[in-house]
């Protein structure tokens, strides 16, 4: 491809993100007010229906109006006051446009956060300040907000910004948040978390949420200035093609020589006509013929674009299959990964589990547990099997070779989910190292 087509293809991706909705997810403990501050971002913006703020008003009786409520749809989370499933919320501002991921914050729950995680372009972890004790000479932040950031961290979330909420519970809030503050930016350090922002906030009146802070002790941007500000996930089209084939399409009728579209949404990389290309695992090569998109041949596709790959001959490609750069990567059958288990039954090696890599399904099963990161002191301990929300380095072998890449550089092609065999729970996340 020449320089001046990639130079376009690239500019081009720079302004379809700057025109890209922010997806955000907010985490934390339980009761930090995850889903009252979405509700605040919902009603400050004018997000909420008539009948649905009519039917709080009617809820509510005269009191204040539960903000909560418009995320909290399950009956079950109504009755506990507790977000159970992720909530996706969408609004829009005149300068940017929003998808809200509202995740659970009990560890029953982690899996659901987990979820959300992946696909986010941003977190925003909230800290109940009224639930830390500030006379501690250094301050303990919960398990769960150190638990949650590092997931963010760990799934490669490009933007964590923590959110000091009910700074307006507090008689002294500029010495609170200092402090709090500074717990916080110790630990984004210690774990290696690059941190967008640290803003005070208050859900439930709406202080610097969507607009400043009248404060003298805080003249920083609002929460909702800050995602303004913040870039969205944009898949690296310069890099190498990385393709995992979803559906295999044949055209006309009978049973000839009918060209085969090979779909999948491109994760890495960008293709056309007369690419050379190669299949995995089998390590076939081919031409691109054509490339298909929305049912029409087009000149290339890029990566976050879901395209239909003609080849110059027949080979034999399922569903599961990856078409990349020839020589980009090497099917392998054990490599080392980081788990985030969160099953209720414990990551033991060598039982057998269910593995998903892109579009194909591998039994596998976990060879060594490394160590595990203590999530107070965050250092890497002895550990022979990972227990409910705990994270770990371990080994995994596979029954069939997988193109496996490393996740920081690969956000598809680095991922892999385990299934228990028996329940069907998904019981981790495998994050290629």
């Amino acid at each position: 491809m020449s320089a001046v087509l990639n130079d376009r293809l690239v500019h081009q991706a720079d302004v379809d993100t700057q025109h890209r909705a922010l997806r955000f997810l907010t985490a934390g403990s339980v009761d930090d007010g995850k889903s009252t501050l979405i509700g605040r971002l919902l009603f400050d913006s004018r997000a909420i229906l008539a009948d649905q703020l009519d039917t709080l008003e009617k809820r509510a009786a005269g009191a204040p109006i539960d903000l909560s409520l418009l995320t909290d749809g399950l009956e079950a989370e109504r009755e506990q006051g507790i977000t159970i499933d992720v909530a996706y919320r969408y609004f829009a501002t005149k300068t940017r446009k929003f998808i809200i991921a509202d995740a659970p914050g009990h560890e029953q729950y982690t899996r659901n956060m987990v979820t959300a995680a992946a696909g986010s372009d941003a977190a925003v972890v909230l800290v109940d300040i009224t639930k830390l004790d500030l006379s501690e000479k250094e301050l303990t932040l919960l398990p769960q907000t150190r638990r949650h950031s590092l997931l963010a961290h760990l799934l490669r979330v490009p933007s964590i910004v923590f959110a000091i909420n009910k700074i307006d519970a507090l008689d002294a809030p500029a010495e609170a948040y200092a402090k709090v503050h500074a717990a916080l930016t110790n630990f984004a350090a210690q774990a290696g978390i690059t941190v967008a922002a640290i803003v005070p906030v208050s859900a439930l009146r709406g202080d610097n949420v969507t607009q400043p802070l009248a404060a003298d002790w805080y003249d920083g941007p609002s929460l909702l200035q800050v995602l303004e500000g913040l870039p969205t996930v944009q898949e690296a089209v310069e890099g190498q093609l990385a393709l995992p084939v979803q559906y295999v399409a044949r055209e006309g009728e009978g049973t000839g020589n009918q060209p085969r579209t090979l779909w999948g949404r491109i994760a890495q990389g960008q293709v056309k006509a007369g690419d050379t290309v190669q299949i995995l695992p089998s390590g076939e090569t081919a031409v691109v013929a054509e490339v298909r998109r929305a049912g029409e041949t087009v000149a290339h596709s890029v990566a976050g674009e879901s395209a239909g790959v003609v080849l110059d001959r027949q080979l034999d490609v399922s569903r599961g299959d990856w078409i990349v750069t020839p020589g980009s990567a090497k099917p392998t059958q054990s490599f080392e990964a980081t788990l985030a288990w969160l099953d209720t039954e414990p990551a033991i090696p060598g039982r057998k589990y269910w593995l998903r890599h892109g579009n194909r399904w591998v039994q596998a099963r976990i060879s060594a547990v490394e160590h595990k990161v203590d999530i107070h002191s965050l250092a890497e301990t002895e550990a022979h099997e990972l227990a409910v929300n705990e994270i770990g380095h371990v080994r995994i072998e596979t029954q069939a070779a997988l193109p496996v890449q490393p996740y920081a550089s690969n956000r598809v092609g680095g991922a892999l989910i385990i299934v228990d065999p028996a329940s069907n729970r998904t019981s981790g996340a495998l994050l290629v190292r």
